[in-house]
């Protein structure tokens, strides 16, 4: 199956963007070539990018409060694990301190790192971080594999309580919500929404389907096209039905 999500609010879009950013920084940065490397560096790159237009911090804290609450509530009910709960509950805490515990803008201290804010204003040009536009990064990205892992690792430390606090938040949004299975008919699905409040929508296909759901929803509707994946030409939209799995998650 493939699953495909979209974020119905500004704040679920940001945590996903952030969410995948983390995880190519990890992919990246286990790998020991140099190309690699950079694609990690470019990786916290934009995530400076993305967390500066809204204040994660608080959103993220705010919501693994509520959530704290919510569990609280499971307290002494039979069908709960008390072990489950209470692990559930000294994550989130354990999550909110590292959150308040950070000082200052997301990221400042790499935009003091002059070194690191030069090469962001290069990598900004197409092809601008060539090794004579920036010989001293090409020197780093020629040192040992280990120093550099050890220097990426010291850059994207400080921002862990963000990374660890959206995935909690987003583990529970994802599990919030319960698969139903559906069919679009000629490649077309409507759905009036009738009031219901979701953050996102989640979107399984089977992995076989040569179909790419398209998805657009506002407070009324929601309405998904499956299109041909095309890799040459306009995508089309498909003229069969196509079975697939829509979950609506909500915190």
């Amino acid at each position: 199956m493939i699953t495909y999500e979209y974020p119905l609010n500004e704040r679920i879009r940001t945590l996903l963007r952030l969410e995948d950013l983390f995880r190519r920084i990890a992919y990246f940065t286990r790998n020991d070539g140099s190309f690699d490397h950079h694609a990690a560096l470019l990786s916290i790159f934009e995530i400076l990018e993305v967390s500066s237009r809204a204040d994660m911090k608080v959103d993220l804290v705010q919501e693994l409060e509520r959530q704290r609450q919510i569990l609280l509530s499971f307290r002494n009910n039979p069908e709960i694990s008390e072990e489950a709960l209470s692990g559930a509950l000294y994550e989130i805490e354990q999550a909110s301190a590292s959150l308040l515990a950070m000082a200052g803008k997301i990221g400042q201290y790499l935009r003091e790192n002059e070194w690191l804010m030069g090469i962001r204003s290069r990598a900004a040009i197409p092809g601008g971080a060539c090794s004579f536009d920036l010989p001293a990064y090409h020197f780093w990205l020629n040192r040992e594999v280990a120093d550099r892992q050890r220097d990426l690792e010291n850059w994207i430390r400080p921002l862990t309580p963000i990374r660890d606090g959206l995935t909690i938040v987003l583990r529970l949004l994802r599990a919030s919500g319960h698969a139903e299975g559906q069919m679009a008919r000629r490649g077309i699905y409507q759905l009036m929404l009738g009031g219901r409040m979701s953050q996102m929508v989640r979107v399984r296909v089977p992995g076989g389907t040569l179909a790419v759901p398209e998805i657009s929803a506002n407070k009324y509707a929601l309405n998904i096209r499956f299109m041909a994946p095309e890799t040459v030409s306009r995508p089309r939209q498909i003229e069969v039905d196509v079975p697939f799995e829509l979950t609506f998650c909500s915190l």
